[in-house]
């Protein structure tokens, strides 16, 4: 007769429960989907805007005739962008575009990526100016918070060490390598994410509102030395321009690091404020 075996328990730890930790507050959470809705409708409808009139200018001054250092356009049979000298075929993407209905458009950015997606200048400045007050005042409560609350000095702040150029290379080469932080590291910030926020609350943001007042003929008027400060309204519209599309750099390399990282856990984290900690990475991995 066979011998009967003797179970043998796992020496095997039973595994941990998952760490959870409140990462972001309800001012934060607020404050950041506000923003993207914000920032998508400001860019759609400046893009309407700007088909009004395709061309960027450095100085006071700026028509059909001065010299452009930025021109999205068209000729009889193609579109095309010119950046300075540099000049490129966008035929079917920018300057001379097929719509749904089959007809062929020559406004610089097409329709699927205006507000309205009809060409209405008027409607396209509607839409932008009452979500850039929208803008302006969601930053100004949201830096005043970030200020007065302590997150600027909590979690934005950067740390003597963390300037140290070996520190921000090695986060460089982790981003590069996917290498994403775990356990309690994931819950901070890590110097490029700092820099990063910084950087789009405390300037580009800014920028963005005060290059718009200085295209604003009525703060010309009571503000004149807005135009001092940027060089004209020309130099101010392509300071605009050029920051506009900055934040959208931003935002894609954003969204590629939130579905690159776990989108469920940055996602739910977003929504509810609490943030699941990924396991610590053992040596070598």
């Amino acid at each position: 007769m066979a011998e009967a075996k003797t179970p043998v328990a796992s020496s095997a730890p039973a595994p941990l429960a998952p760490v959870r930790v409140y990462r972001h507050r309800l001012p934060t959470r607020i404050w950041h989907w506000v923003n993207a809705v914000t920032l998508l409708i400001l860019l759609m409808s400046g893009l309407t805007i700007f088909n009004a009139h395709p061309r960027l200018y450095w100085g006071e001054y700026g028509a059909n005739f001065d010299r452009a250092w930025l021109v999205i356009g068209s000729t009889a049979d193609s579109g095309y962008l010119r950046v300075g000298d540099w000049r490129i075929e966008t035929t079917g993407v920018l300057g001379r575009w097929t719509d749904a209905a089959g007809e062929e458009k020559t406004w610089a950015f097409p329709g699927w990526s205006t507000i309205p997606t009809s060409y209405s200048l008027a409607d396209g400045r509607r839409w932008h100016l009452f979500f850039a007050w929208v803008m302006a005042i969601g930053l100004t409560l949201y830096m005043l918070w970030t200020l007065l609350r302590g997150h600027l000095r909590k979690d934005l702040h950067v740390r003597r060490a963390e300037w140290s150029p070996r520190h921000i290379w090695l986060d460089v080469k982790d981003h590069a390598r996917l290498r994403f932080p775990t356990g309690e590291a994931a819950a901070r910030y890590g110097i490029l994410q700092k820099l990063s926020y910084i950087g789009v609350i405390f300037v580009l943001l800014p920028l963005m509102i005060a290059t718009g007042l200085t295209m604003s003929p009525g703060l010309n008027a009571s503000a004149p030395w807005l135009l001092d400060l940027f060089g004209g309204r020309q130099s101010a519209r392509s300071i605009h321009f050029i920051a506009a599309w900055v934040l959208v750099a931003f935002f894609v390399v954003h969204l590629a690091m939130v579905l690159l990282a776990g989108p469920l856990n940055e996602i739910r984290s977003m929504v509810t404020g609490w943030f699941r900690l990924p396991p610590e990475r053992k040596d070598g991995a």
